[in-house]
């Protein structure tokens, strides 16, 4: 690789420190600070970082971690890859997670939605994986037809070679645009996002997972890679079993993203799949925690989308524990518990706890839900029998419970 200009050296090497000081001082993980000092004095530190390495970005509104960590684990098959594993997924983050990794020819970046623009045109990425787009932080984020506009726009003209979901209406237009895209049956659970074609504004017409616009052209494509179940089939028709250890229909998806990214860097499935069993938690999500004889299995779900796989993945025959907050980065509009569908949860003991309890209380008294108030979670898990239990929380009270077992990962 190309060494950096003096400057570049000097702010990722102070950068680094910065977040090494923080992870001592117990202050937090060192992926942003250490990039914010960096940037702090040389604002095109990212660019010149990601000169000479390949990299891949990922970005949805779901799942982005997950599939950044399983793609991150099958490129290890070819060296040494940088990847911000613990979600930073903003530029203070890539900043410092290539710098932690600044011999690694290989990058992983997970990218926030908005920033995915932005971040392509800096690093000049040459694969782009884009999985889904639903409504999320109602009150900070920008309306998702934009996000997809905007993707459109900033994958035209660019050799980037994109691998999208082609389930997601949405995820297809903003895709389209791209000099080569490969397109993954990847599944769309959540669909009250796309239910009108973005290129015209007509309806779309729905079967199975096929979609195709009334009044335009607008139309599903061909996938090349197909999510059938428990398995994933290939551009060249061949079934792979996916024995992977992360729970759940999304992850499968996730699986076959990943596979169809490790593909375009020359790993084959034979090799990529392995080292995507490999893997059994992403920042804490799918740890189970245990405390006085009381298994708890860490769930996250930060929009309607995210409760849907949640739900999916928790066990009916066990308690479950809830829990919303509703600062920064969670969005502080709560009114998107009223888009989720908690009857589900009817017949099986339900504990709600976090900063925003009265709302997800009143929403499941509407829902006809069950349930028991707790002032805090370790009053929440202290009520449960010894034996299994669930938690579903969002962000910042999935960290916060994280933090009361160590930030277990």
């Amino acid at each position: 690789m190309t060494q950096l200009p003096l400057r570049a050296q000097l702010a990722s090497a102070l950068g680094r420190s910065a977040a090494t000081l923080s992870r001592m001082t117990g202050r937090g993980d060192g992926s942003v600070i250490g990039g914010r000092v960096g940037l702090l004095l040389e604002p095109d530190l990212l660019r010149q970082l990601a000169r000479d390495r390949k990299l891949a970005l990922v970005s949805a509104t779901n799942g982005k971690t997950t599939t950044t960590r399983l793609i991150t684990s099958a490129l290890l098959e070819l060296g040494e890859v940088a990847t911000n594993a613990f979600g930073a997924n903003m530029p203070a983050g890539h900043v410092s997670a290539l710098s932690q990794h600044k011999r690694a020819p290989y990058g992983v970046l997970e990218v926030d939605e908005k920033y995915l623009p932005e971040v392509l045109a800096t690093t000049g990425a040459g694969v782009v994986c884009l999985m889904n787009l639903s409504r999320d932080q109602m009150d900070r984020a920008a309306e998702i037809w934009l996000l997809a506009q905007k993707w459109r726009k900033a994958l035209s003209g660019k050799p980037t070679h994109v691998i999208a979901n082609c389930d997601d209406p949405l995820v297809t237009w903003g895709a389209s645009t791209a000099a080569k895209v490969t397109w993954v049956s990847g599944g769309q659970r959540w669909k009250e996002d796309s239910w009108c074609c973005p290129e015209c504004g007509g309806p779309l017409d729905r079967k199975d997972a096929d979609w195709a616009c009334r009044e335009c052209t607008f139309h599903r494509p061909e996938p090349q890679w197909v999510v059938d179940g428990d398995a994933a089939i290939d551009p060249r028709g061949q079934r792979w079993l996916l024995d992977i250890q992360l729970p759940g229909q999304a992850n499968r998806s996730n699986a076959v993203m990943a596979l169809a990214v490790a593909e375009t860097f020359g790993v084959p499935v034979e090799r990529a799949l392995p080292r995507l069993r490999e893997v059994t938690s992403v920042a804490g999500r799918y740890t189970t925690v245990e405390r006085d004889g009381r298994h708890a299995r860490l769930l996250l779900a930060k929009n309607p989308a995210g409760w849907l796989e949640a739900f999916d993945v928790a066990d009916p025959q066990l308690p479950i524990i809830l829990s919303v907050n509703a600062q920064g980065p969670d969005g502080r509009d709560t009114s998107w518990l009223w888009d989720v569908d908690y009857r589900i949860l009817r017949g099986r003991p339900v504990f709600v706890t976090g900063e925003r309890r009265l709302d997800l209380a009143l929403r499941l008294d509407v829902a006809d839900v069950p349930f028991t108030l707790c002032g805090t979670f370790m009053e929440a898990l202290a009520m449960q029998p010894p034996g299994r239990v669930d938690v579903i929380a969002n962000y910042t009270a999935f960290q916060q419970i994280r933090s009361e077992f160590g930030r277990a990962v």
